[in-house]
């Protein structure tokens, strides 16, 4: 198989110096594209600004911000079998980039934000015979708010966590798919990545 991966955190300039992000090591979607491609799948992988060197004997993709992570998976979808995207891509963006660097100024600031694109929601409208995997990072009504992305961005699995799970070595998760929900798991990163791979090449023969 073609798998696309994403991993990593995306950064919204505030200005020349200041961005919004998020807390994504990049950990989980290094070793989800390292163990595809020692299962023999070519390997995309777009990623955010994170302090890992990429494995070799891929396609990689650097990317910043949101939008560019959006193009570039786009751009490479129609090329894929299956897609597991594990950015933290973030929700919303400045609605204005600064030129420069803004200066402190007495009293309140007021930072106006909009909404970034929904990537696995637009792959999801795209989607024809890929496989696509994503994560849902939840605190309150986790397994509702799983279960309702699952069906809304048309996937074929969710990985459901929660806010612990950001830079920690290993993962704890609960899988949702069209079949139920399974019983939470905590496994290292490798562990994790191996197990969706495997997913994805199970999903892949049973649609065969």
């Amino acid at each position: 198989m073609k798998i696309l991966v994403t991993a990593g955190p995306t950064r919204e300039m505030i200005d020349q110096v200041r961005f919004l992000s998020n807390l994504s090591s990049g950990k989980t979607g290094y070793a989800l594209a390292q163990t595809a491609h020692e299962r023999g799948h070519e390997v995309v992988l777009i990623s955010g600004p994170v302090n890992i060197s990429p494995p070799e004997g891929i396609r990689f993709i650097a990317i910043t911000s949101a939008a560019e992570m959006h193009q570039a998976a786009l751009e490479v979808f129609d090329q894929v079998d299956a897609v597991i995207m594990t950015a933290a891509v973030a929700d919303y963006r400045p609605a204005t980039r600064y030129d420069g660097k803004m200066k402190k100024a007495p009293g309140p600031f007021q930072l106006d934000l909009v909404r970034t694109q929904d990537i696995l929601a637009d792959l999801g409208r795209k989607k024809t015979t890929q496989i696509l995997i994503g994560f849902a990072l939840e605190v309150a009504n986790a397994e509702l708010h799983g279960k309702r992305k699952l069906k809304q961005k048309n996937l074929d699995l969710i990985v459901l966590n929660g806010p612990e799970n950001f830079g920690a070595e290993n993962s704890s998760f609960r899988l949702i798919d069209h079949q139920g929900i399974s019983a939470p798991r905590t496994v290292d990163k490798a562990g994790l990545a191996l197990l969706l791979v495997t997913k994805a090449e199970e999903i892949s023969h049973q649609a065969r």
